[in-house]
C-alpha cells in the first residue's frame, strides 16, 4: 500500500475573522501543548525496549505523524487564507459572510445559513462553505430572488427571505 494521496480539491481561500482565530488557536494548541505531550509519551514508550512489539510506541508514532500533518496543513493554509471582515459593498446581496434565510418553494420550510470559508463549515451551526452548491447558487441574489440549487438527490427551488451581515 502506497502513501501517495491524491491532491485535495482547490478551495476558496477566504475565512471570517472568527474562523481565522479558531484555526490559529488550533495550530497553537497542537504545536505548544499536544505535540510536546505526545513526544514525551513517545520517548517513554521508546525507553521500554523492543519497539517492534511495543503497541504504545507504535500508537504514539502514528499520533505524532497525524499531529505533524495537521500542523503542516494549518501552517500553509493560514498563510494562504484571506480574512474577510465587514459587509460587502452591496449588503442587500448574498456574498461571503452573509447570514441568509431561505424558504424552500416546494415545502415552505425556512432555513438559515451563514456563508463561510471551507475551513470553518459546521452543519450544526448552519455554516455552509462558499464552495457548496447551495452557496454558489445563491451568490449575488437579493431578498425575494428565486433560484435553483442542485442538492444531493434533487434540484430544489428557494426564495431568499432575508440577508444580513451582523454577527
Amino acid at each position: 500500500m502506497s502513501r501517495w494521496r491524491p491532491p485535495a480539491e482547490k478551495s476558496t481561500a477566504l475565512i471570517t475573522p472568527a474562523g481565522h482565530a479558531t484555526l490559529k488557536a488550533e495550530l497553537e494548541q497542537l504545536w505548544r501543548v499536544r505535540r510536546p505531550e505526545v513526544v514525551k509519551a513517545l520517548a517513554a514508550a521508546a525507553a521500554e525496549g523492543d519497539r517492534s512489539e511495543n503497541a504504545e510506541y507504535t500508537y504514539r508514532k502514528k499520533q505524532l505523524g497525524e499531529i505533524d500533518r495537521r500542523v503542516r496543513y494549518l501552517s500553509k493554509r493560514l498563510e494562504a487564507l484571506r480574512v474577510v471582515a465587514g459587509p460587502p459593498s452591496d449588503p442587500q446581496a448574498v456574498f461571503f459572510g452573509a447570514l441568509v434565510e431561505l424558504e424552500d418553494v416546494e415545502t415552505g420550510q425556512t432555513a438559515r445559513y451563514r456563508v463561510v470559508g471551507p475551513d470553518e463549515t459546521d452543519a450544526a451551526l448552519g455554516h455552509i462553505s462558499i464552495d457548496s452548491p447551495l452557496a454558489r447558487a445563491m451568490l449575488k441574489k437579493k431578498v425575494d430572488d428565486q433560484f435553483e440549487a442542485a442538492l444531493p438527490g434533487r434540484t430544489a427551488s428557494f426564495v431568499i427571505v432575508a440577508v444580513s451581515y451582523a454577527g
